[in-house]
């Protein structure tokens, strides 16, 4: 991948370079104050915007619907607790290199990014960029984190995190210039953007200005220490790490690049997110983005969120309400001045079945490891059914696996014994020797016991309940009784790890508009949450000290395909790849998809305009709302 950078002219081009500049000022006198900031530039406390912005602010472009807007108002969003306040720097979604809204990667924060081969990655920075309290952003912010953070055992024992290392090679770190550094490694990483562009930033930089007060490196050792017993920390790397706030966003005296700043400190029941003077975006007419002065979040209950909504108490809701709620939203658009659209959710199932393949009980692990069991279970399931009760036909049956819009899609891996065929099911369940039954009708596993499967649910909502006791039914019907129990997702994801659930209720395949250059990773035993394998997942995250091997030959493949894809240079190789896993996953019915593209309710004030009317909502990619750029919402 390859980023247009600049390249040193000639002296002839020199006439060329100064008529530039002098165009840029003149343009710069065209940039527009936000009017909320116009009391504080005439005060003098603070410089004006084109004193503000970059040299070369980020010019966004507007898509089919969108338009340019205005400065004003505010964004009030419901939240469950404090702890979502981390969504201002997901839907912020200000990132070194982000994903645009078709999916591509470009440059956001930096200037330009230049690879070679996947293996050295030369980031450009934008001169005069400045974090949110005017210091400058520049390489030493990168240095700082990388030795000062990741090379502190006592604030990262571990080291710097996985997405820079490439098998057992760490990358190395180099300063070209004050706005230029560089990453490389030996191998390819073809997994380094994507991984700054996630929902979840990593921050490969900090504000090295604002976390040097803290760190013993720049400071009395003793001083700090008192610092830290006076503010309840145990040491000066735990009052380093606690005022580290980047992601989780409660820290309002950090300094941060996003679009708007977290002013308020929890506890509290009302966050208020004041814009950044100096977010490095603009749009056509020259007004610094964005739009919005604020976003605020209100904490409220979570049963609560769906009629707050209702009451016309938001602007914005993205989050907490459900398909179920549709025709109570529907409803308020005549009371109040709001709009619910209904975008596309990204996942490869709304709601998908995971057997535990680890589960400690042998006779179900046996079970369960027999591919034909799960095909049986998989026809047995009417989902035309389920999705004509619950979801008036809007969703779509079938497996867990990636969606038409992705170009890996094919029918087959939806389709693959996913059609209800309940006489396909007895049979496949006759040929396992499984014909035994009890006086209720049920079938008895070879050590004699009913063949009742107890499904286990986070117990955060009513739909995934609704759903088990139709596929209840469904399954009575070829001899195996299903049992709901509904937990909470912490309980849930302890039981699984610890073997002790038989199968769980969970949503599918976190991205299910992949395209092949995006990491097919989710689709092997990579992971301990993966929960139809959390011991082979566990085994390899900890590089075989926890966990177990994985003991089906098509799992162990998917393992192989995952590291060849991480080796293929060619697209058409990577291709191939993500559908031979794709395949192997439709065949296996690893998970047990049963419906997908259930509509996702956003409810928005009336007048605010460029919030897409159809979209894809997804986590990663996605972030969300951040792909759609509120920072480009704006009140008509």
């Amino acid at each position: 991948m390859t980023f247009p950078h600049l390249r040193r002219l000639p002296l002839a081009a020199v006439g060329l370079l100064l008529a530039s500049v002098l165009a840029e000022a003149s343009a710069q006198s065209r940039y527009v104050e936000p009017v909320s900031l116009t009391e504080a530039v005439e005060a003098g406390k603070l410089p004006p915007v084109e004193k503000r912005l970059p040299a070369t602010p980020l010019v966004v472009e507007f898509g089919e619907g969108r338009s340019p807007g205005r400065h004003g108002g505010e964004a009030r969003m419901l939240i469950s607790g404090g702890r979502d306040v981390r969504l201002m720097t997901v839907y912020g979604y200000a990132r070194l290199v982000g994903y645009d809204e078709k999916l591509q990667l470009r440059p956001d924060l930096l200037l330009d990014v230049e690879v070679e081969d996947d293996k050295v990655f030369t980031f450009k920075l934008r001169p005069g960029h400045r974090w949110s309290d005017g210091h400058p952003f520049t390489a030493e912010d990168f240095r700082y984190y990388w030795e000062d953070i990741c090379g502190n055992k006592m604030l990262a024992p571990g080291g710097p995190p996985r997405l820079f290392y490439v098998g057992d090679e760490r990358a190395k770190f180099e300063v070209l210039d004050p706005t230029t550094v560089r990453f490389s490694w030996s191998q390819p990483n073809r997994t380094f953007l994507a991984s700054l562009a996630g929902p979840a930033d990593p921050f490969i930089y900090r504000p090295a200005h604002y976390l040097k007060k803290f760190h013993a490196k720049y400071n009395d050792p003793k001083m700090l220490e008192e610092q830290a017993k006076a503010s309840r920390q145990r040491s000066w790397a735990a009052m380093h790490n606690f005022v580290d706030n980047m992601y989780r966003f409660d820290n309002p005296e950090q300094p941060t690049l996003q679009p708007w700043i977290n002013t308020t400190r929890p506890p509290a029941t009302r966050f208020i997110g004041e814009r950044n003077a100096y977010f490095h975006r603009v749009d056509a007419n020259g007004l610094q983005l964005p739009y919005l002065d604020r976003f605020t979040m209100i904490q409220s209950a979570t049963a609560l969120i769906p009629a707050k909504v209702a009451a016309g108490e938001v602007d914005l809701q993205p989050r907490y309400l459900a398909f179920s709620n549709y025709t109570l939203l529907k409803k308020a658009e005549k009371r109040e001045p709001v709009t619910t659209h209904l975008w596309r959710p990204g996942l490869g199932a709304h709601i998908a079945l995971y057997p535990n393949l680890n589960v400690t009980d042998p006779g179900w692990r046996a079970l369960l490891r027999d591919v034909r069991f799960r095909r049986a279970l998989s026809l047995a399931t009417d989902r035309e059914i389920i999705n004509q009760s619950l979801y008036f036909g809007l969703a779509e049956a079938g497996n867990n696996t990636v969606l038409p819009q992705s170009p890996l899609f094919k029918p087959e891996f939806r389709d693959a014994w996913a059609k209800f065929d309940p006489k396909a099911a007895n049979r496949l369940l006759d040929e396992m020797g499984l014909t035994k039954k009890n006086g209720e009708g049920i079938r008895l596993m070879p050590d004699g016991r009913p063949i009742e499967i107890i499904v286990e649910t986070a117990g955060e909502d009513t739909e995934q309940t609704d759903v088990l006791q139709l596929i209840r039914d469904d399954w009575y019907r070829v001899g195996v009784k299903l049992f709901s129990k509904p937990s909470q997702r912490d309980i849930l994801r302890n039981r699984v790890f610890s073997g002790q659930a038989v199968m769980v209720v969970w949503g599918g395949l976190e991205n299910g508009i992949a395209t092949a250059d995006m990491s097919p990773a989710p689709l092997a035993p990579v992971s301990q949450y993966g929960y139809q394998w959390p011991d082979w997942g566990q085994h390899y995250e900890t590089r075989g000290k926890k966990g177990e091997a994985p003991a089906l030959p098509e799992a162990k493949e998917l393992l192989d395909l995952a590291g060849a894809w991480l080796e293929a240079s060619e697209k058409g190789e990577r291709t191939r790849i993500w559908q031979r896993m794709l395949q192997i996953h439709a065949e296996q019915q690893f998970t047990i998809g049963i419906v997908r593209s259930v509509p996702v309710p956003i409810v928005v004030r009336s007048n605010m305009r460029n919030v897409p009317k159809e979209a894809i909502y997804n986590w990663d990619p996605g972030a969300h709302l951040g792909t759609h750029r509120p920072d480009l919402f704006f009140y008509e």
